[in-house]
């Protein structure tokens, strides 16, 4: 290794760019006040980018911030996952040594993913979570080390990024809240053309408002002549700033190397070559031939090499390679790499129009060079660039024999790093290389590494060598775990295709289950098919954990959408199975589906028994897949039973786990199952708030549709129904109608159907019921089909009168009470909600009771929902003053309504029984107040008073019975023997006072109160 070398920098003056450096240098005094700050800078090669960030963050070193520099590796066309990250997290680890540690307690193991130096990474727990999990506790690192002082984070040459470092700043640019951070990335913009993989990260950031985005232009020719002024030290003529101006186009790098060539020439730039690549070979050439050869080897080992790797490589003397590399460095050709005993080209432009010269068998020869030399010796680069470096010198030198077993070892390394998208991309250029491979080669590959409970094609148990069906289904499990899902499918049904012509049910059966949930996740279909087709695979074979998987994943989606005794016993089933075959993990997985089912089926303590069991034994095993289910079924199904208390602790406990397991998604549903919990306790204001924490964690489009849902319910129950509609179309356009799960089509229907009586669209509401009542209403969904009844026979009753809605009544009626009986009422909750139903159904055939609504209002009593208890209290108070006029029963009922409804905020429910308390004459008297007169014995019965109550006179009374049988103005005229025109102001009048806005209205409230009797 070259000790100090003198360097020159081409450009000392710093030229222009002060708007987008003051634009820089803002994000400092923003991330001062603890807002995250984040940045891209774009342009083209050689326009400016690198020195633009260099003078920003002397700016920030001289204001006392962290800086910590990390770039992109290419080698050859691959990058290395995280490297940019990696090498950022080294630079704070030296800088700031005390606070990283705190920051990363109890979470080196994951992180050693990202900075292996932390120590031994965790076991992987190879699921889906994986990577969300890394991403977060990421962010929280970076938050957390930044949460004193000011941190500033660039990632360099993003246009080189693996998909892996693109997803992980992109989750970072969403999801970082706090902290004293500037994020910066900069990238190509000439190289990001149509399909170049950063193009649809940076239309997603461009979306962000919390990313800005600067794009550099090239100089103007007074920049150009200030910036030629810095580097020849003298005011140089107008025509060598015109000429040089008119060749570089403006382009900061080119400027600087026509300008050293112009000082290699005397000053003169009349045979200047008007090709910067032309330019920049022309400078390589006049190093002396060891420095050119040093060069061209550098320029096929990647952005940088290390010092040993290269002397290994190029096979000079030491002295020797001590001489080229100073002459490189000297000519400012080549330059140390920072922090690091290697080197890198000064410009990556430099680099490639080096490494474009090199001919075809040179460039094969010197990656075969690079790949032997690091073959045997693999300490000359850093361990966890050693597989995927080499799989790419490999594939680089052409040699398919050398370069699979390379690049299938590079693949488990990524996947270890949970960098799946990496993975994916290593596997298909191992099926790319299979067909080049003799079979005696092939028969020495490793064996599988993982594939979930994929079985090994020969079925051997030992280390059998890698199938093509076996590499599918690894690359099948990359492509999902990594998020590309369309590929994932792809994948799937290609193998689906090949094993048509085998006999090969198990494999096949796997592929099918892999099929069914990606068509599931995209949105394609609800998946029963593809589940069906592999039941009947596994059917009649021998336990395997294949057939496990298979019966465990048909239990779930029978438990989704359609829960009942037959998918009991597939869940009966698929634990047996998963026990026999000796796999806990899906025997958990089975367990928490059956734990739920039992409760559906009435045996609550078992039940729930069975999910805390599982809950607590996929914690001692560290499961994190079946943890988050766990956090997420366990407090919904304690909500489902009427359990909101323990519910909300259980919510707690799951939150604790989500949160600690970097699992944001999963938090999201914990807290708005939570919200759930909160909002049946009448703790609305515990509901929002956990349902706007909930907000920013989710990720997927269930757990946003979920949260929709929530808001949903708060704002429909406060009277916020333009709030209401909106959060009832994003729920839709969240969750879509291809996957129909009634947890998330019934609640949705019942929010439409209270939207659309709300807005008086009352067929519209009725057709909303009948289309879902046709889609069904099964056992399992009591939680959501029992307060869509009661909606519904609610706004029945409500509308009873209406002689445009009289005609379809007894047919909605008749579908609520079928629904009613077919739902079995098996624990408190669900038996006082058909109590309520049943009482709904009686008032919208005008037959209901006051003991109908003491029956409700005695089952809700015990069950601590006092939003619902309200509600019945207020119909109670209703039919006393119906049917016995007895003000003093009401009042202390509405009063008791009303200030459960104020304290909540419930506004549509204060709203009606503060009009039914006024139309009484109740006071809502609040403690200690005098409670009104009550009527005198011998005042008229509960009909007239009612009446009374409302203010009509005698002749109004006539008029308002009239209405009520359906008579037009000219008909009550000739009936009371009035004029039409005095029939018209009576019933404006009545109207008025009745505070309804038209006759239908009216002749509503007259039967729904039984103001008339029936002639």
């Amino acid at each position: 290794m070259l000790g100090d070398v003198e360097t020159n920098t081409v450009s000392p003056v710093f030229v222009g760019r002060a708007a987008e450096l003051a634009a820089l240098t803002d994000t400092l005094a923003r991330a001062g006040a603890g807002e995250p700050q984040a940045l891209l800078v774009g342009g083209e090669a050689g326009v400016g980018k690198t020195r633009l960030v260099e003078e920003f963050l002397t700016a920030a070193r001289r204001r006392e911030a962290v800086v910590a520099v990390g770039g992109c590796v290419e080698i050859g066309a691959d990058g290395l996952p995280f490297a940019p990250f990696a090498t950022a997290l080294r630079a704070l680890r030296r800088a700031l040594p005390e606070e990283l540690t705190k920051a990363l307690a109890g979470q080196e193991g994951e992180l050693a993913r990202l900075l292996p130096e932390l120590g031994e990474a965790e076991r992987a727990a190879n699921d889906e979570h994986g990577t969300a999990r890394l991403f977060e506790l990421t962010a929280r690192l970076l938050e957390r080390v930044s949460a004193t002082r000011t941190v500033v984070l660039v990632l360099e040459d993003l246009h080189w990024a693996d998909a892996s470092t693109r997803h992980l700043l992109a989750y970072l640019f969403r999801t970082l809240r706090s902290g004293r951070l500037v994020v910066i990335a900069t990238y190509r913009a000439d190289d990001v053309h149509r399909r170049h993989p950063l193009r649809p990260l940076l239309a997603e950031l461009d979306r962000l408002r919390t990313v800005r985005r600067i794009e550099l232009d090239r100089f103007s020719r007074a920049e150009v002549g200030r910036q030629l002024t810095g580097i020849l030290a003298v005011l140089p003529d107008a025509a060598l700033v015109d000429d040089i101006f008119d060749r570089s186009d403006g382009n900061a790098f080119f400027v600087e190397e026509l300008a050293r060539s112009v000082e290699c020439c005397g000053g003169d730039s009349s045979g200047l070559s008007d090709s910067l690549r032309d330019l920049l070979l022309v400078r390589v050439e006049a190093l002396p031939e060891h420095a050119q050869r040093i060069a061209r080897t550098l320029a096929e080992g990647g952005s940088t090499v290390e010092h040993p790797l290269l002397a290994a490589v190029a096979g000079l003397a030491d002295d020797e390679l001590d001489a080229a590399l100073r002459a490189a460095v000297g000519a400012n050709l080549l330059l140390p790499a920072p922090d690091t005993d290697g080197y890198r080209f000064r410009h990556s432009l430099v680099r490639e129009a080096v490494s474009d010269d090199l001919l075809p068998g040179e460039r094969t020869r010197l990656n075969r060079r690079y790949a032997e030399a690091l073959e045997a010796d693999p300490s000359l680069v850093r361990a966890d660039e050693r597989a995927a470096r080499l799989a790419s010198y490999w594939y680089a030198a052409h040699d398919a024999v050398k370069a699979l077993p390379a690049v299938l070892q590079a693949a488990v390394e990524a996947r270890r790093r949970y960098a799946y998208s990496e993975q994916l991309r290593l596997l298909e250029r191992a099926m790319e290389l299979w067909d080049d491979v003799p079979d005696a080669v092939r028969a020495t590959l490793r064996p599988l590494d993982y594939a979930e409970v994929y079985p090994r094609c020969d079925g051997a148990q030992g280390a059998s060598p890698l199938n093509y069906l076996d590499l599918m289904a690894e690359a099948a499990v990359a492509a999902r775990f990594g998020g590309d899902r369309e590929r994932a499918l792809a994948l799937a049904k290609k193998a689906l295709r090949i094993l048509s012509t085998e006999s090969d049910p198990l494999r096949a059966a796997w592929f099918w289950v892999q099929r069914s949930y990606l068509m599931q996740s995209l949105s394609r279909g609800d998946g029963w098919q593809e589940l069906a087709t592999a039941q009947d695979l596994v059917r009649g074979m021998q336990p395997s954990a294949v057939h496990a998987d298979v019966l465990a994943s048909a239990a779930s989606w029978g438990a989704l959408h359609r829960p009942g005794p037959e998918t009991l016993t597939a869940a009966d089933r698929a634990v047996e199975y998963a026990q026999l075959v000796g796999e806990e993990s899906i025997e958990l997985q089975a367990r928490l589906t059956r734990g739920w089912l039992t409760i559906d089926a009435g045996g609550v303590e078992e039940g729930l028994g069975e999910m805390y069991g599982v809950r607590d034994r996929a914690e001692e095993l560290h499961l994190v897949g079946v943890m988050s289910r766990a956090s997420i079924n366990l407090p919904s199904s304690l909500e489902s039973t009427g359990r909101s208390l323990e519910a909300v602790s259980a919510a707690d406990h799951g939150i604790e786990i989500c949160h600690g397991h970097g699992l944001p998604d999963s938090e999201a549903w914990v807290r708005a199952n939570q919200a759930q919990s909160y909002f049946s306790l009448g703790r609305w204001e515990e509901s929002r708030a956990a349902v706007d924490a909930a907000a920013p964690l989710a990720r997927s489009r269930k757990a946003n549709g979920l949260v929709a849902c929530r808001r949903t319910d708060l704002a429909l129950a406060r009277g916020d129904f333009e709030e209401a509609e909106e959060q009832l179309a994003l729920n839709r356009r969240h969750l879509g109608l291809h996957d129909p799960q009634p947890q998330h089509l019934i609640s949705p229907v019942r929010h439409a159907v209270i939207l659309a009586a709300q807005q008086g669209r009352l067929f519209d509401a009725r057709a909303a019921f009948e289309a879902q009542s046709e889609t069904g209403l099964p056992p399992g969904t009591q939680r959501y089909s029992l307060p869509l009844l009661h909606t519904v026979a609610s706004i029945e009753a409500d509308a009873r009168g209406l002689p445009a809605m009289e005609a379809g009544r007894p047919a909605i009626l008749e579908r609520v009470r079928r629904h009613l009986k077919q739902l079995p009422m098996l624990v408190p909750v669900w038996a006082a909600y058909g109590v309520l139903v049943e009482a709904e159904l009686a008032r919208a055939e005008g037959e209901d009771t006051p003991d109908h609504w003491r029956r409700a209002a005695e089952a809700f009593a015990p069950l601590q929902r006092p939003y619902e208890l309200a509600q019945v209290r207020h119909r109670w108070a209703e039919a006393i003053l119906v049917a016995t006029g007895d003000r003093t029963p009401a009042a202390a009922l509405l009063r008791a309504a009303h200030a459960v409804a104020s304290e909540l905020g419930a506004r549509p429910l204060a709203e009606s029984i503060e009009l039914l308390a006024g139309r009484a004459r109740v006071a809502l008297a609040g403690a200690g107040e005098e409670a009104p007169e009550e009527q005198a014995p011998d005042e008229p019965g509960p009909a007239l008073d009612a009446l009374g109550s409302f203010g009509l006179t005698s002749r109004e009374q006539e008029v308002h019975r009239l209405v009520a049988a359906g008579y037009t103005n000219r008909r009550i005229a000739e009936e009371l023997y009035i004029s039409p025109k005095t029939a018209s102001v009576h019933v404006s009048n009545i109207l008025a006072k009745l505070s309804v806005s038209s006759r239908g209205e009216a002749a509503a409230l007259a039967h729904r109160l039984r103001l008339y009797a029936v002639s």
